[in-house]
């Protein structure tokens, strides 16, 4: 088969590798139909390393994928041979503390696809899942909007942790895929007004049309003092989708006191910087998201049921020939891109 991997900085090569093969009962092995393009995965295109996870070349990122089942183990049941299915890239062990505790997502044996020392990502022809991590999709629902259910799950996950409550004010700083995923999430949950910080013109555009009030560019504005223009008393929940300094900066300032900074982004560097006197006098909570627990049917439910959009945030489509260009877009903001999709087929 066919895998797209990275051999070196902003480089990908094409492999023949052998098919993977069932091996235990519970495993189901699936042809890839789509594959999203995620800012992690930038990371490692043009960093090759996110922290202390760095890249071994050769080696296969993507974790946003949805796909066919070709074959299934012995004891799996609730997946078939044909059925279309959304991946939920986590691959947890079930019997750890953390697993006992309800959080698989911080499992101490978790396997990630695409992370460096865990998985190889789903850039090839085919992959082996376990079936806990498959989930049937209705024919109603294109492969394109399963891949988006992976970041969507995200922001479902974000608000629910974040301890909003409707009518809430909030602000969403970095409205990239994550970040509009909290956007269509905060709708869904019936906030109150939604403010906006992005750098990138035709993303504040798409947050406006997809129901933010108002979206200002961090480059040429003073956010915080712009979004307290419009709300005096500040924001109840501030979600930083960007994993900038000056996103968690501008989301604590524009914060109530007591509100809620909810950090969803990934930083390029490893340490960042809080003004303890400011978070110390409003007495801000600070809250971490790890990616997301438990919400994936819920999200897929969500979209089956047309009870929300997520079609808008699809922007290009690339055959898989060409990934490296799928990239290189998206690291470099270019065209407007919001979400690149691979077509594993063409």
């Amino acid at each position: 088969m066919k895998s797209a991997v990275l051999t070196g900085l902003n480089t990908f090569e094409f492999l023949e590798k052998e098919q993977p093969r069932i091996k235990e009962e519970t495993d189901v092995l699936i042809r890839m139909e789509r594959v999203g393009v995620c800012g992690s995965d930038i990371h490692y295109f043009t960093e090759g390393g996110i922290g202390n996870a760095k890249v071994d070349y050769p080696f296969s990122v993507g974790h946003e994928g949805a796909g066919t089942v070709i074959e299934t183990g012995s004891g799996v049941a609730s997946v078939k041979s044909g059925d279309r299915i959304a991946i939920d890239p986590a691959m947890s062990c079930f019997s750890c503390d953390q697993c006992n505790a309800g959080r698989p997502h911080t499992c101490r044996n978790l396997k990630f696809l695409g992370c460096p020392g865990e998985a190889e990502g789903c850039l090839s022809e085919f992959i082996v899942m376990p079936e806990k991590s498959c989930f049937p999709i209705p024919d109603s629902m294109s492969f394109d909007q399963a891949v988006i259910s992976e970041p969507l799950a995200i922001g479902v996950y974000g608000v629910k942790r974040s301890g909003f409550k409707a009518g809430n004010r909030t602000g969403i700083f970095g409205a990239g895929p994550v970040g509009l995923s909290v956007l269509v999430a905060l709708r869904y949950r019936k906030a109150g007004p939604i403010y906006v910080s992005e750098k990138i013109a035709e993303r504040r555009e798409t947050a406006l049309r997809a129901g933010a009030v108002w979206a200002g560019n961090p480059q040429t504005e003073n956010i915080s003092q712009r979004i307290k223009e419009r709300a005096p008393e500040g924001l109840d929940v501030v979600f930083e989708c960007c994993g900038e300094q000056e996103a968690i900066r501008d989301g604590i300032e524009a914060l109530r006191p007591g509100g809620t900074l909810v950090i969803i982004g990934i930083p390029s560097i490893d340490t960042v910087i809080f003004n303890p006197h400011m978070i110390r006098r409003k007495e801000i909570d600070i809250l971490n998201i790890r990616r997301q627990n438990g919400c994936v049917q819920e999200t897929l439910d969500m979209i089956a049921e047309k009870k929300v959009d997520v079609d808008f945030m699809i922007t290009h489509t690339f055959p898989f020939k060409r990934v490296g260009d799928a990239f290189t877009l998206v690291a470099g903001y270019e065209d407007g891109v919001i979400k690149a999709m691979i077509d594993m087929r063409t």
